[in-house]
């Protein structure tokens, strides 16, 4: 089988449904359509938490309750749990590091092939497929948006994901994704919009803004037109020394 259809099977696996876990329930939420589920095993691997502790508060806790496999979600948690953000934040710091290992990429293939994340808003790039990408590596800095690799431009995911911290998927993944399938890469856009006027192509001096101002432009034109202006008047109270006599 090719590695192209290889990454179809491996997802179909691990599709998540609510099966009455933590995780089931978690990824049942239309919020996070664009995470996959990590594997208990890659959770339960204690390398892979490395210096995620700190991060936390209440990290054994938090991450009791993600491998949780009977979560009652309507009663939610009970007295003995840790609050269910830390447990989705530190949920959030693991996903990321998934992400960037092969089997992670190998799981998002799926759904960026059945356009789970969308397309891209830009006409002439024909509804290509986009994945999600983090502007910043930190969480807390940034939203997630989407990454469009026909045009290699950013934009805004679906309204619902878009209060999704971006650190959850990287700035990184999108570029490992097709590093490890680049026969999935799109040719770029062969079109490109062309502003015209009643037909004619317009000059790029006419698409450009008017040129600004600056500070010291303004202080040369206001002391040009003091020049320019109404001479001061004379001062009547001074005394005029008499002429000289001619000789």
């Amino acid at each position: 089988m090719s590695k192209k259809y290889d990454c179809i099977k491996r997802s179909s696996s691990q599709m998540t449904t609510s099966d009455g876990s933590w995780l089931g329930w978690f990824h049942s939420l239309p919020v996070n359509t664009f995470l996959c589920r990590v594997p208990d095993d890659f959770l339960k691997y204690s390398l892979n938490l490395t210096d995620l502790e700190p991060q936390v508060p209440n990290f054994d806790r938090a991450l009791d309750i993600i491998l949780d496999t009977e979560f009652d979600k309507e009663s939610g948690f009970n007295s003995m749990e840790t609050d269910v953000k830390e447990s989705t934040h530190l949920y959030g710091l693991i996903h990321a590091r998934y992400l960037l290992t092969p089997d992670g990429i190998n799981d998002m293939c799926l759904k960026y092939k059945r356009g789970d994340f969308g397309s891209c808003p830009r006409i002439h790039c024909e509804g290509q497929f986009v994945l999600p990408v983090g502007l910043a590596d930190n969480f807390g800095e940034s939203r997630v948006k989407v990454y469009c690799p026909r045009c290699q431009d950013v934009y805004q995911p679906y309204k619902c994901c878009t209060m999704l911290d971006g650190a959850i998927f990287g700035s990184s993944f999108p570029h490992l994704f097709f590093m490890q399938w680049p026969q999935l890469r799109p040719q770029p856009p062969t079109r490109k919009y062309t502003p015209r006027l009643y037909g004619f192509k317009l000059h790029k001096s006419a698409l450009l803004p008017p040129p600004t101002e600056s500070p010291s432009d303004n202080n040369d034109n206001s002391s040009s037109k003091a020049k320019v202006g109404t001479p001061p008047a004379l001062d009547l109270s001074k005394k005029v020394p008499p002429p000289t006599p001619l000789n």
